[in-house]
């Protein structure tokens, strides 16, 4: 069995993936890569936008205990050969290929001689938070700030009950999620989405398919928030948040998270991803600073990754796809949110 622990690198997400289009393939390590990175291959996705086509490698090939005491510049190498090798298996329209690196920064060297650029967008988020959950959960609780502490008692001392719910309640949550999206400016997939993140995990084979659980906090007769988490190989993720505007003082957010670390824990888990901070808890101007000091007021690790490179992405086409994509981004980010 592959051993690779990146949900984003499983066949259960590929399958996610396939529903909206995406074609799966897989780049295979060599005896070059199978030291230094943990599974066996690299999952990429392929999909057409028109008259071109695009791939994408999310947070392949990451590093494994031999790969963390190598060089950084040779395991950027290696990944790089690897990944243009493996463009001989994509559509022969194929612009360039996307890759989220999934090492910190401490692992990175900028390129030089190598055919890979900075990516003009984003798709995973860089910066995130990783919760230790390997202690017993009192020793969590210590390694939390003390207002993150308090917030959590102070839910569990006002009634906040949280639950892990069933699939059947994803609707209530998701009409909350668009409450949400509306109310802090981001965009949203379509409930078919989401959806499709629980059933596809239902028809998988227990052994490639990942815990995705629903958790659902309540206050009295009130809906206050909900949170969807995955468990995949010994890793929690974080993956989706919704809230409600009532109730909001009764910290529903912080016994959530709590809820699902001390679950995830039990469940054989040994570290919660947070997945996703602003890269700088000095800019209080970024639009996401709030979740910042939300985030990182559970504690844990900061993790700063180098984000997305493309692949040999030369010539006319990807320049102009590229133009779009930041025409694309500039529209979602900053013109639609005035608007709203």
């Amino acid at each position: 069995m592959d051993s690779n622990p990146e949900l984003l690198q499983s066949e259960y997400w590929a399958r996610v993936k396939g529903r909206q289009g995406w074609r799966a393939s897989r780049i295979p390590y060599g005896d070059s890569g199978r030291e230094i990175f943990l599974g066996d291959s690299a999952l990429v996705l392929e999909r057409s936008l028109g008259p071109v086509n695009f791939a994408y490698c999310g947070h392949g090939f990451p590093l494994s205990p031999a790969g963390e005491a190598a060089e950084p510049s040779r395991l950027q190498r290696t990944a790089v050969e690897l990944l243009l090798g493996g463009r001989k298996t994509l559509s022969r329209g194929s612009l360039f290929l996307r890759w989220d690196v999934p090492w910190s920064q401490l692992f990175w060297t900028p390129p030089r001689e190598l055919p890979i650029r900075p990516s003009p967008v984003r798709v995973q988020p860089p910066d995130t938070v990783i919760i230790d959950l390997r202690p017993d959960p009192e020793t969590i609780l210590s390694r939390m700030k003390s207002k993150t502490r308090y917030n959590i008692r102070l839910a569990e001392k006002r009634g906040v009950l949280v639950e892990r719910a069933e699939p059947e309640e994803l609707d209530s949550w998701y009409a909350m999620y668009r409450e949400t999206a509306l109310r802090d400016r981001i965009s949203i997939h379509s409930f078919a989405y989401y959806r499709s993140i629980f059933s596809t995990a239902d028809r998988m084979d227990a052994p490639e398919s990942p815990d995705i659980a629903l958790y659902l906090a309540r206050h009295e007769s009130d809906l206050l928030a909900g949170i969807v988490v995955s468990r995949w190989r010994g890793r929690a993720t974080y993956l989706y948040g919704a809230s409600s505007s009532v109730k909001r003082n009764l910290m529903a957010n912080h016994l959530l998270q709590w809820r699902a670390m001390v679950d995830a824990r039990a469940g054989g888990c040994t570290d919660y991803d947070l997945f996703g901070i602003p890269p700088a808890a000095e800019d209080e101007t970024h639009p996401m600073h709030g979740l910042y000091r939300f985030k990182t007021g559970f504690g844990g690790t900061i993790i700063h990754r180098p984000g997305c490179f493309d692949i040999d992405r030369f010539g006319l086409a990807p320049l102009l796809f590229h133009g779009a994509e930041r025409l694309r981004q500039w529209y979602h980010h900053s013109w639609r949110k005035r608007r709203r």
